[in-house]
């Protein structure tokens, strides 16, 4: 039956019904449960590479060749040389090693390239395993989309753009099923980032969905032949659920706005420095890793504390943190924030990765700095400083409240509406504050190409830029001539 409202030569509205009953759907399902095993196998062989390179580079190396503690200077000459190799796969290797997490979490747009994978993987091993503040979930969503496009590509050349982009994201979803927890949340992530709504949410969660499933059985039998882990976040211990109440409620307020402001302050950071690496990329990137390594080591000589609180994404520091709030004062916990955001920031503007980490580890230093207030307990502390803190570097308020909230466990379930509130708060307030970092030029170009649920906050993102490291026009991180691309 014709759509009379519909106007002349308007596509067809998009029937679920029949699409799932056609056989080519089906056949999608089927080779979407076929790629989460191969996809999710290279994850876990990439996360387990980054934990084996940071224990043996920061743990047993110096330990091995100091009889203990590691020196407080240990990270400044691995952070310096992460710069050089993240610097050295940008300009000499195709493509950009991925997006400027400096713009936001992006997960919308083509996948990446067969021939951007290597880069992709270079610079993201460079940057997590030498103890840059990002986290691995960007690159494994452009290496789990990358790969599984390549597959399809491989197998018909003339594969339509849709059944692409279909099995991209199940590559996606499968590569970062146990990431976040849940294969559900790590899912929920993806589409919200990406503005999936509609009849396409459906259609595209689908075989999403089933190949995160594969993948999370897969993670979990890796882990049981290899014994390496199935590195999923997860809290050892968690503060005792409370019940809100109504100084909860009202300080979930305040963490909202200090949330806010903590994000601004740190994409004003990546941002305002982002411009420089362009100018000489190698040099610049080195002596921001130099700064991040001088911050960790500020932070052991001043605190006595271990200085890989301070490196790292923060997925492996957060259960610590969150089990040993007690052990922290409050001087303890004000140094740390102010010194991790100041090095998280640096990350944003040079290196490759993803912000999800880092803003839950500050989102927990933040809660947990914050409990002591009359009327506060430590468990909605620390779930609405984590969920207020993703959405203020997210932009993404359902994920950031399931983030919280499923990662406290049951004991987070009376928490939820201080979460909310947190979140609420936070999402209005980054809205409304101005956008970070220099302003648009006239000779900059526009913030053409970003994508929704993106987090960029900034006006600064031209098409083009001259990377005078290497003397050539280089399209700005994030971007190329090809069509956008995850992760």
């Amino acid at each position: 039956m014709t759509d009379m409202g519909a106007p002349p030569g308007a596509p067809a509205p998009l029937d679920p019904a029949s699409t799932v009953r056609s056989r080519a759907y089906l056949s999608a399902l089927v080779l979407a449960a076929l790629l989460g095993i191969p996809v999710s196998a290279v994850a876990y062989g990439f996360l387990a590479l980054v934990s084996k390179l940071q224990a043996y580079l920061f743990t047993d190396l110096p330990n091995g060749l100091f009889d203990g503690t590691p020196p407080a200077w240990w990270p400044v000459p691995w952070l310096m040389l992460s710069g050089l190799l993240v610097a050295l796969t940008i300009s000499r290797l195709p493509g950009t090693a991925g997006h400027s997490p400096s713009l936001g979490f992006h997960a919308a747009g083509g996948p990446a390239t067969g021939r951007d994978l290597p880069g992709i993987v270079l610079a993201a091993l460079a940057t997590l395993g030498l103890g840059a503040v990002l986290g691995p979930e960007a690159p494994l969503i452009a290496i789990g989309g990358g790969l599984a496009a390549l597959t399809v590509r491989l197998a018909r050349r003339d594969a339509p753009p849709m059944a692409v982009t279909v099995m991209a994201s199940a590559g996606s979803f499968a590569a970062i099923s146990t990431l976040l927890g849940s294969p559900l949340l790590g899912a929920f992530l993806i589409m919200e980032a990406a503005g999936i709504a509609g009849a396409t949410l459906s259609l595209v969660a689908l075989p999403g969905l089933l190949a995160s499933g594969i993948g999370a059985l897969v993670f979990v039998g890796l882990d049981a032949w290899t014994g390496l882990g199935t590195f999923s976040l997860a809290l050892t211990s968690v503060p005792p659920g409370v019940q809100p109440t109504v100084a909860s409620l009202l300080w979930s307020v305040a963490v909202g706005v200090v949330a806010a402001l903590l994000g601004w302050g740190i994409r004003w950071v990546g941002l305002t420095v982002r411009p420089l690496v362009h100018r000489s990329r190698a040099l610049v990137t080195v002596a921001l890793g130099l700064l991040i390594g001088l911050c960790a080591t500020a932070y052991q000589v001043v605190t006595g504390r271990g200085f890989g609180e301070v490196l790292f994404s923060g997925q492996s520091a957060l259960p610590g943190l969150v089990a040993n709030a007690a052990g922290y004062s409050i001087g303890v916990l004000v140094l740390l924030g102010v010194l991790k955001a100041l090095a998280y920031g640096l990350s944003l503007a040079a290196f490759r990765g993803g912000p999800v980490f880092p803003a839950m580890f500050l989102g927990a230093v933040l809660g947990t700095a914050l409990s002591p207030l009359p009327g506060m307990e430590l468990a909605p502390a620390i779930g609405t400083g984590i969920g207020a803190m993703c959405c203020a570097m997210l932009r993404l308020p359902l994920t950031s409240v399931l983030l919280a909230t499923l990662l406290m466990g049951s004991d987070g379930l009376p928490g939820i509406p201080q979460v909310i509130v947190a979140v609420v708060v936070s999402f209005v307030v980054t809205l409304v504050l101005p956008a970070p970092g220099p302003k648009e030029g006239p000779t900059q170009g526009s913030t053409q190409g970003s994508t929704q649920g993106s987090t960029q906050g900034s006006t600064h993102d031209p098409a083009q830029e001259v990377d005078h490291s290497s003397g050539r026009q280089s399209p700005v991180e994030g971007e190329s001539p090809r069509p956008p691309r995850a992760g």
